[in-house]
């Protein structure tokens, strides 16, 4: 693999993960919500979670579900139904004021929002295709080992960083002001952009 090629896996990368998308929307929740610390052990599951499509992707799962579409397609219903779950969710409690750690609500664990991250990316199988669509034309298949380690390495750097680039912006004083004075519209917002996103993965 040439350092172009590695560079350009890298680039292309970093343009999917800005791109808005589930895992962008709970970063941006979870910055505003419950501040930079969860926001970046969020940003971390969802930088594992990208780990976990990008090496099915180097070792193959691509060609998987080019042969047996159903596969992809049974990961699609799952996903989207994860994802319409948390719409349900953030739509039932629209109304209901923010419980924060002030308020009696035990901040949420470090091990929890990872897992929140985890299971928001991995709801997504769209990456693996994404995955395999890049890789095809830049990492040859005699590529060694530790170039793996190093494209997954800037795969979960990539998605962290961003993501809790994101947490942090709204983590600030004046985004949770302005959360605060409008959290039945913005979570109503979210809840809808995911809904619209899980039924997207399905039909996409």
């Amino acid at each position: 693999m040439t350092l172009a090629g590695f560079l350009a896996v890298g680039f292309l990368h970093l343009l999917a993960a800005i791109s808005p998308g589930p895992a962008v929307i709970m970063a941006a929740r979870t910055g505003v919500t419950e501040g930079l610390r969860t926001g970046a052990f969020l940003a971390m599951g969802i930088g594992a979670g990208a780990v976990v499509w990008a090496a099915a992707a180097l070792f193959g799962l691509g060609i998987v579900f080019a042969a047996a579409p159903s596969l992809l397609w049974a990961l699609k219903i799952g996903g989207a139904a994860y994802l319409m779950w948390m719409a349900y969710n953030l739509w039932r409690d629209a109304d209901k004021p923010l419980i924060t750690a002030q308020s009696g609500k035990p901040p949420r664990s470090a091990a929890s929002a990872f897992r929140l991250g985890l299971y928001t990316q991995l709801a997504n199988p769209k990456p693996a295709v994404l995955f395999s669509a890049i890789f095809i034309g830049t990492v040859p298949p005699a590529t060694p080992l530790w170039v793996y380690g190093a494209v997954l390495t800037v795969v979960f750097l990539n998605e962290a960083l961003w993501n809790t680039f994101v947490a942090r912006v709204f983590s600030l004083e004046k985004s949770r002001a302005a959360y605060l004075s409008l959290k039945t519209i913005i979570d109503k917002t979210f809840g809808g952009l995911l809904a619209l996103l899980g039924l997207k993965i399905v039909a996409t």
